[in-house]
C-alpha cells in the first residue's frame, strides 16, 4: 500500500535520513523502531508531505501509494491527507467541541448533510471506543477530555475520513499506562482494515503490535534502515549485530 525507494530527508542541507526503502503491505502494521534522532519521524513527515511546510526541508527518492507515484495519485496535499492520516505524539484536538472536531474535516472535504455528518461522527467515535464515554457531552470542548480520550478522538477524526493508511508517531508515549493500553488495543484492532506505520520507542509494544518491523540507526551522523523483516524473525534472530544489541537492551 505504501512503499518508499531510496527516500532521503534533509534540513538546510543536512541529511537526517538516507536511502530508506520500505514496503508496507495492505492491512499490515509496520513498526519503525530505533533510538531518537535517526530519522523515523522525518520518514513519516515525508510520506505525509509535512516536510513541504518546514523551511529548508527537502526530500529525495520515491514514494508509492498502491503501486503508483504518490504525487500522481494525490497532486494535492489536502487530498493526500484524507487517504493517509497522521497521528502525533501529543494529542492535538481542535479547541472546539467534540462534535466539531469530527465534523470540521468532513466539511472541508465536501460533506455538508447534517444527518450524514452525525452518522459518520458517531461511527468514528464507536470505532475508537469513545461513543459511550462522550455521547452525552458532544457539545463540550474536546480540551476537557483526558489525555487518552483526546488521543482516541484524534484517531477518530482521522478515521472519519476513511483513510487507507495511518501514520502514527509515538501515539502512546505521552499517555498513562491504562490510556496507552486502550490506544494499543485500538491499533491492534485496525489490523487488516488499515495499513499502519507506527513509530515507537517501546520495543515490547512494537513486538506485540506489528507484523513487520524496520530498525533505524544513525551511521556516520545520518539515519538509515539497518534491518527490516517479519517482526518475530527480526526479534528472534536479527542478522545485524547492532540490531541484536539494541533489541536485547545492550545498546541504544
Amino acid at each position: 500500500m505504501i512503499a518508499t525507494e531510496n527516500l532521503s530527508v534533509s534540513y538546510n542541507g543536512r541529511t537526517v535520513l538516507r536511502d530508506a526503502t520500505i514496503e508496507a503491505k495492505p492491512g499490515e502494521i509496520l513498526a519503525l523502531v530505533g533510538p531518537s534522532g535517526c530519522g523515523k519521524s522525518s520518514f513519516l513527515a515525508a510520506i505525509n508531505r509535512l516536510t513541504e511546510i518546514i523551511p529548508g526541508a527537502s526530500v529525495r527518492g520515491r514514494i508509492r501509494f498502491d503501486g503508483r507515484e504518490l504525487e500522481t495519485v494525490f497532486p494535492s496535499s489536502v487530498d493526500l491527507r484524507r487517504h493517509v492520516g497522521m497521528i502525533f505524539q501529543q494529542p492535538n484536538p481542535f479547541a472546539m467541541s467534540i462534535r466539531r472536531n469530527l465534523e470540521l474535516p468532513l466539511r472541508e472535504h465536501g460533506i455538508r448533510d447534517s444527518g450524514e455528518l452525525r452518522r459518520i461522527a458517531e461511527s468514528a467515535l464507536r470505532d475508537v471506543g469513545l461513543w459511550d464515554e462522550v455521547s452525552d457531552r458532544l457539545e463540550q470542548s474536546a480540551l476537557e477530555l483526558s489525555g487518552g480520550q483526546q488521543q482516541r478522538l484524534c484517531i477518530a477524526r482521522a478515521l472519519a475520513l476513511k483513510p487507507q493508511v495511518l501514520l502514527m508517531d509515538e501515539p502512546c508515549s505521552s499517555l498513562d499506562p491504562l490510556s496507552a493500553e486502550r490506544v494499543e488495543q485500538l491499533i491492534d484492532s485496525m489490523r487488516g482494515q488499515y495499513t499502519v506505520l507506527i513509530v515507537t520507542h517501546n520495543l515490547a509494544q512494537a513486538r506485540r503490535l506489528s507484523d513487520q518491523v524496520a530498525v533505524f540507526w544513525t551511521q556516520d551522523g545520518v539515519g538509515r534502515i539497518v534491518e527490516q523483516g517479519e517482526t518475530e524473525a527480526v526479534f528472534n534472530a536479527p542478522s545485524n549485530p547492532i540490531v541484536a544489541s539494541y533489541l536485547s537492551g545492550r545498546k541504544g
